[in-house]
């Protein structure tokens, strides 16, 4: 059994200081826009990741005129009891702490509180660049893989820094060819290691999401979900090599792991540019659940599900799968918001599990 049970925020968003008990398993939060329910769940994500899942910088999450924010969370894991606590001075300086300890690395933290969150814009993981498929798959194997994290970090920093050299030599007319060779082999050595565990990983990712797919939209619409990458075609060092005088001419790194993405099709055209919008939630849906689902055969206890104005994104049959699903099949916490508090209600009763409503 997984569960936070308290939390409470200080100068956060459009919080100066408020404490929540969460006395079910299941949460409804209701309130008008910008009565501060999507706060809420990004305090409890802001917990599990060190940061905002908006992508905001920690400046932004402080509310507005105070210096300074913390986030505290009572958790209760199988048999034991946890508190993690999260803090930016008023300096900047930002803190995270599990019962009381201080991290030295926040991504030793990264997979003790597993979260999936569905928000209103993550309907980009379907319709957007792939970046957006990359960040998933990253943020999903990260809780999971403590050395899938840290191969990642190493790969991001070496390729700043090439990219930063090819800038030099294409202004200075002049390339350091042995710092290229060393950056050339760091990024190999690391990009090799993550397209090996992001394609072992997505072998057993992707045929979920689909299964997914089928039982939330009822049919398989001709649906085909694959992996891409340049290293299955090639080499890491070849693909470098060959790359070397588009690489010094466009003053970065043109191929490598940092372009792979997850390929959505439809038939045989791809999926954004013929599904209809029930499709595209659906298989948002899909693909998060997907990821939900493996965090919970892989640790033993069910994540958070965070919910975010899911209404408005599916049908009324599909919605009320869905939520029996989460609610009545699994035995995981899920937090749900709307502005409809009795739609909310009526929806939650309907799944027959017991259910906490908090109005905000």
């Amino acid at each position: 059994m997984f569960r936070l049970n308290d939390i409470t925020l200080v100068q956060f968003r459009n919080y100066v200081q408020q404490s929540f008990h969460f006395s079910e398993r299941v949460i409804g939060i209701c309130g008008q826009n910008g009565t501060g329910k999507t706060n809420l769940l990004d305090a409890i994500y802001y917990l599990s990741f060190s940061k905002s899942y908006f992508s905001r910088p920690d400046a932004q999450n402080v509310h507005h005129g105070s210096a300074g924010l913390r986030i505290q969370g009572q958790y209760a894991v199988e048999e034991k009891n946890m508190t993690v606590t999260a803090i930016v001075r008023e300096t900047g300086k930002k803190e995270l702490q599990l019962d009381g300890e201080p991290y030295k690395k926040f991504s030793d933290h990264i997979g003790t509180i597993p979260v999936v969150m569905i928000a209103p814009d993550d309907i980009e993981l379907i319709s957007g660049p792939g970046e957006e498929r990359r960040k998933f798959l990253d943020t999903l194997i990260s809780q999971l893989d403590h050395a899938y994290l840290q191969q990642l970090i190493n790969y991001q920093k070496i390729l700043q820094q090439r990219n930063s050299l090819l800038k030099q030599a294409g202004e200075s007319g002049h390339m350091d060819e042995t710092l290229l060779s060393i950056l050339n082999d760091q990024l190999i050595d690391s990009g090799s290691f993550l397209y090996e565990k992001r394609k072992v990983f997505l072998a057993s990712l992707l045929p979920l999401a689909f299964t997914i797919y089928e039982r939330i939209a009822g049919k398989s619409d001709e649906l085909y979900l694959s992996y891409f990458s340049p290293l299955a075609s090639s080499q890491f060092k070849d693909l470098l090599q060959n790359n070397r005088a588009k690489d010094f001419a466009l003053q970065r790194t043109s191929s490598g792991i940092h372009r792979d993405d997850i390929i959505l099709s439809m038939g045989d055209q791809l999926f954004k540019s013929e599904a209809s919008q029930g499709q595209r939630k659906s298989l948002l849906f899909a693909l998060k659940l997907a990821e939900w689902q493996i965090l919970k055969e892989k640790k033993g206890f069910t994540p958070i599900l965070l919910l975010d104005d899911v209404f408005e994104k599916l049908d009324d049959a599909r919605m009320s799968q869905l939520l029996q699903w989460v609610c009545t099949e699994s035995d995981g916490q899920v937090f749900i918001t709307d502005t409809h508090s009795e739609r909310l209600k009526q929806q939650l009763t309907s799944t027959k599990a017991a259910f906490h409503m908090i109005t905000l």
